[in-house]
């Protein structure tokens, strides 16, 4: 447990928290020096800023009944306009318009009905929607924005086709996309075409715009910060029955979560799921749903802590609707963006026609920059380029880093001496300080090498201030 805020999870907390317009909301605590430092609190599981969600609540909080029945009230009003069932109405009604009487506004962000125009003049319209757009709603829908709890980065078709090229491959017929529209999308297409294998998908995602387009078994209401099913126990059946076909057999999940999310949470989800698949299956407890978990390479060590069996594969996901994270040749110019599976990765080929390879040595594909190293005894880049092993460190490092003998590490040639690093001194992970380091109370204590850089800090911070004091003697002899 590192300073800041920790998320408690537990079925118990969940079951008895309040809930807020994106259901359960999480328990938090504030934590100082390893240890639980202040009251704990109830806030919304999907949005990490207030401002896009204000419920906040003490744990020991006694909550008056007309606040209770307030705040049930007020997260009604911010649920859908309509029920699933109406969409669906709206939507057989919609196709069975003339192409020239099919609209759609995009300020609404909704399919409109003839009887519907007036309300919307002034509006920016689409006309003219055709059966293959409606197939690909992603294309007509805003993109939702706010990174940390509904941010929608689409994949880019080169990302759909290696995605479910390796679903078949690997012999998976059915795929829940958790937070993929586009994907879903894809297989859909696909399946329209009849060029490969059939493939169903269904997809659950916290943008409840979908349900203008998809049947409630093509799309469920759900939030996977704290595994909830918007609309009750029917659309969470309707997961479970796909997760249950064939005994279990030949299902995936593939999820593509908000990158400002919290690891914690999401990894309690997917474990939930997993037990919904688990229960369906005459597989042995042991045994996790197939997944790929889509994110950032930077939170490696937090996803692998949370999620028992999994790893990271070389492969680099690219979006349509992102400037950074895109595919690239070189360098920083190449997504950042990975694939964590409970899968073994020598199973998932990566392509060979973008540079990818087998290393024998680590059993798994690596990126063409991807030098095995004899030291480390792996490929132990992250970003697409080559890394250079630091005798000093005793690790791989990247390219552009440079070994400080004033901090005793490696960093970027310009970095300002004695600055303070975001993770651990003693062994290099992020989601700890030095003082919580488990290697650490392990050992005792601090070994030399810590406490000579700790000494350093103390003089850097020594110097600062005398130099401080010497620059205000200066400006007061000038004022004398």
């Amino acid at each position: 447990m590192s300073d800041g805020f920790q998320v408690l999870l537990g079925d118990q907390s969940q079951e008895s928290a309040p809930h807020c317009p994106h259901g359960p909301t999480l328990l938090f605590v504030k934590t100082s020096k390893g240890k639980e430092d202040g009251r704990r609190f109830y806030a919304c599981s999907a949005c990490r800023d207030r401002k896009d969600c204000k419920f906040f609540q003490w744990a020991d909080e006694k909550v008056s009944e007309a606040k209770h029945e307030a705040r049930k009230e007020y997260n009604r009003s911010c649920q859908p306009p309509m029920s699933h069932d109406q969409y669906l109405i709206r939507f057989q009604e919609f196709i069975g318009l003339p192409l020239a009487k099919r609209k759609f506004c995009q300020n609404c962000q909704q399919l409109l009905l003839q009887n519907e125009w007036e309300g919307h003049s002034g509006h920016h319209i689409i006309g003219d929607i055709s059966v293959s757009q409606l197939r690909r709603p992603s294309q007509l829908l805003h993109p939702l924005e706010n990174k940390k709890s509904n941010a929608q980065y689409l994949f880019a078709d080169r990302s759909c086709s290696f995605l479910l090229d390796t679903i078949i491959g690997l012999g998976y017929r059915r795929v829940l996309c958790v937070g993929t529209p586009r994907l879903h999308e894809w297989i859909r297409h696909q399946g329209c075409e009849g060029s490969k294998p059939k493939v169903k998908s269904l997809l659950l995602d916290i943008d409840f715009r979908y349900s203008q387009f998809y049947s409630k078994d093509d799309f469920c209401h759900y939030n996977m910060f704290n595994h909830h099913f918007f609309g009750g126990e029917a659309p969470k059946a309707v997961c479970q029955h796909f997760l249950q076909e064939d005994d279990g057999r030949g299902v995936i999940m593939v999820t593509d979560p908000p990158f400002g999310g919290l690891v914690e949470p999401l990894a309690f989800s997917f474990k939930k799921m997993s037990d919904m698949w688990k229960n369906a299956s005459n597989t042995g407890s042991s045994i996790e749903l197939p997944t790929f978990w889509i994110f950032p390479y930077f939170f490696e060590s937090r996803i692998l802590q949370s999620s028992a069996g999994f790893s990271m594969l070389d492969y680099q996901v690219d979006y349509d609707n992102h400037t950074v994270y895109k595919h690239g040749k070189t360098g920083r110019k190449q997504s950042p963006v990975r694939i964590f599976t409970n899968l073994s990765p020598k199973q998932v080929v990566l392509p060979a026609n973008e540079g990818y390879r087998f290393c024998e040595l680590c059993q798994r594909y690596v990126s063409s920059e991807n030098k095995h190293c004899e030291i480390c005894n792996s490929c132990p880049s992250k970003d697409g380029r080559e890394w250079k092993h630091c005798t000093l460190c005793n690790k791989c490092v990247k390219p552009s880093w440079v070994h400080c003998d004033s901090c005793d590490r490696c960093s970027l040639q310009d970095h300002p001496c004695g600055a303070a690093l975001s993770g651990c001194y003693v062994c290099g992970e992020s989601d700890h300080k030095q003082r919580n380091c488990p290697r650490r109370l392990a050992s005792g204590g601090l070994n030399k090498k810590v406490k000579r850089k700790q000494n350093f800090k103390v003089k850097v911070k020594e110097s600062m201030f005398a130099q401080k004091g010497k620059n205000r003697g200066k400006k007061k002899k000038r004022l004398t």
